[in-house]
């Protein structure tokens, strides 16, 4: 598996942590997924799916070199009340990544992350209710 792949299903795993109690405002119910899904086609609310975009790199002497993968999450949620869901679930998201900036993704070599930042955060801004859609760019910091 790929270190970009790698790096998705680490993250993807540390939001299934959203459970509701003690400093979550929302339960996914384990709905995080390293994969894109479309609104339409999705069943279980609320929920995160990624996709990777575009990687960076930056190359210092001695063959080493940072990469900096862009992560996009979309964020949905459905009901009443979708808007505030979707406020609750992006602080929840916000508190995963503020509390792992540093990812392990692969345990057998030892490879992590070396920081985790928020580069955008978009929402639909209750157009779509009672559906409730927003978006949030990562970029990630790693070792390649």
């Amino acid at each position: 598996m790929s270190k970009r792949t790698s790096i998705s299903n680490a993250i993807a795993n540390k939001f299934k942590d959203i459970n509701g109690t003690d400093i979550y405002l929302t339960n996914i119910f384990g709905n995080s997924y390293p994969y894109l899904k479309f609104w339409d086609e999705v069943n279980d609310f609320p929920c995160v799916y990624m996709t990777n975009g575009t990687e960076l790199r930056e190359y210092h002497p001695d063959g080493f070199k940072w990469g900096y993968l862009n992560i996009t999450l979309k964020l949905y949620a459905k009901g009443e009340d979708s808007s505030m869901q979707l406020e609750n679930l992006l602080a929840d998201i916000e508190t995963v990544i503020d509390n792992n900036r540093q990812v392990v993704y692969d345990a057998v070599n030892g490879y992590e992350t070396t920081e985790i930042q928020i580069l955008s955060i978009t929402t639909d801004a209750g157009l779509l209710a009672p559906y409730a859609i927003g978006e949030m760019n990562l970029q990630v910091r790693y070792d390649v």
